[in-house]
């Protein structure tokens, strides 16, 4: 602006009307450049350009292809109903400090707000209407900017919105002709669920929970989310390659696990999708095992499952080896099964099949294997499943569980991701041969179905027996080891 007013002043000495010429011009860029930063609380196109382009609310994800969401979660929503979605809670470590925020999947798909303290209310006759926030000097001081009013309409394109405190006052006279009331279950809170109108909708069994058009919704990811989706997949491949190449120099679960973390966020991810999965030797049998604080033994399995969050979409995969360099004639040998059974499940992911199904190959490949091995004595169910109590894979997106109101016995579409996930989890003390004893192994890829078949979201990272070895094994350690990126872009 500096050498802006220094040319109105050398033009207003020649010619004044020149002056005001110029002062019109110099007024529209300012206030209708869009370079104009306006915090709203999260990243805008205008205060963070290397993260979001413009028409874009978040990134990657345009204002339009919001305003569709809306309307298809309208087209699902019966006649004479309301959606009410609230976002997530802050939830606090102490009386003053939070752990950290993640907003709730549904209010993000639905509004693109990364805040707290939202209610979106969803309507045939006004749209989309939030009520937002109101903040004092305080909070600004303490917690910086957050989306108001204005930013609901003019940066987040709400059809309506009201200050948070005049909930009590608006949202009765859109729910007061409703026959049915839907809501967010998850994150219901006392504000709107104590008002006279939803306690009679719910007496009179008029309120629904709004996840089963949500998840619907969700389901099927556009071109847009696919594309977060590989980065995120991209992401969470190239830091766990980077770990198991360390992992010989590091074989401590917490170094393991805070080095998977550091490369993910070095390369553009918001958090990790979940505390990471690092069980080395009989710890790699605890499925969700969490403590990560043991030094894995030479000649032992070290089992990794690890995802990021980019921009809301998750990434969720799992590789197992020997931080030693070689696996064992008795791992070959579990590994093997595990393997075979991972490969021909993907082979199975196409338009037509279902999660349900692949599953159930899963369970008689496994079970069959592990007979033959000698682990299993019988072919009952019960004794296969205390070696492998999961599925074989889950729905991937905004969450890592993604739509859970969407039955593993769905037809897949093109659009879905989800998970191949065969492991084998055999305990310290189960009965069997003592060699086969306290060994976890699991090998999970993310896989989208495509119209011809399926496409492996974590093809890249090795996943052969005789690729790991020759990676660990010729590994270069020292300079150059620890390549770092300032955000997703570079991969």
């Amino acid at each position: 602006m500096q050498y802006i007013r220094r040319k109105l002043l050398i033009t207003n000495n020649n010619n004044r009307s020149c002056s005001f010429k110029l002062l019109n011009q110099v007024v529209w860029r300012h206030f209708y450049s869009t370079n104009k930063c306006v915090d709203v609380g999260q990243p805008t196109p205008s205060t963070h350009p290397q993260l979001l382009k413009e028409g874009e609310i978040t990134p990657g994800i345009t204002g339009d292809e919001y305003m569709s969401r809306r309307n298809k979660l309208l087209e699902l929503l019966p006649e004479r109903s309301v959606a009410i979605v609230a976002a997530a809670p802050v939830k606090m470590m102490t009386d003053v400090v939070p752990y950290t925020f993640r907003q709730d999947a549904d209010y993000l798909y639905i509004t693109g707000c990364q805040q707290p303290g939202g209610i979106a209310v969803l309507g045939h006759d006004f749209g989309l209407c939030m009520f937002m926030p109101e903040t004092s000097p305080h909070d600004v001081t303490w917690q910086g900017e957050i989306a108001g009013v204005d930013a609901a309409t003019e940066y987040f394109k709400a059809n309506q919105s009201y200050p948070i405190s005049k909930l009590n006052k608006v949202l009765p006279n859109m729910i007061k002709n409703c026959s049915k009331v839907y809501h967010n279950v998850k994150t219901a809170i006392p504000d709107y669920t104590t008002l006279e109108g939803f306690q009679k909708a719910a007496y009179n069994g008029g309120v629904l929970d709004f996840s089963m058009y949500t998840h619907e919704a969700r389901w099927v990811k556009s071109s847009a989310e696919l594309n977060l989706m590989r980065e995120s997949a991209a992401i969470g491949c190239q830091a766990l390659l980077q770990t198991m190449l360390n992992s010989k120099i590091s074989p401590y679960e917490s170094i393991l696990s805070a080095t998977v973390e550091y490369g993910c966020r070095t390369r553009g991810a918001q958090r990790m999708a979940f505390n990471p999965v690092v069980g080395g030797g009989p710890n790699g049998s605890v499925i969700h095992y969490s403590r990560n604080d043991q030094k894995v033994k030479d000649g032992d399995l070290v089992l990794m499952d690890i995802g990021c969050e980019l921009h809301g979409y998750v990434s969720d995969l799992t590789r197992t080896w020997p931080p030693c360099g070689s696996f064992s004639g008795v791992q070959k040998e579990l590994y093997s099964l595990v393997l075979e059974t991972n490969k021909e499940c993907i082979e199975l992911c196409k338009p037509g099949t279902s999660i349900q199904r692949i599953h159930n190959y899963s369970v008689d490949k496994l079970s069959r294997g592990l007979k033959e091995i000698g682990i299993l004595k019988d072919n009952r169910l019960l004794s296969y499943h205390q070696l492998n109590p999961t599925n074989i894979g889950h729905y991937l997106g905004m969450d890592v569980h993604d739509c859970s109101k969407i039955g593993y016995d769905r037809t897949l579409k093109p659009g879905v991701v989800i998970t191949i996930e065969p492991g084998i989890y055999i305990p310290s003390n189960f009965d069997c041969a003592q060699r086969y004893q306290g060994n976890g192994i699991r090998i999970e890829d993310e896989v989208l179905i495509t119209e011809s078949g399926y496409e492996v979201l974590t093809g890249s990272l090795p996943k052969e027996i005789n690729h790991i070895e020759t990676l660990l094994n010729n590994h270069s350690y020292g300079a150059g080891t620890e390549t770092h990126h300032t955000s997703a872009s570079g991969l």
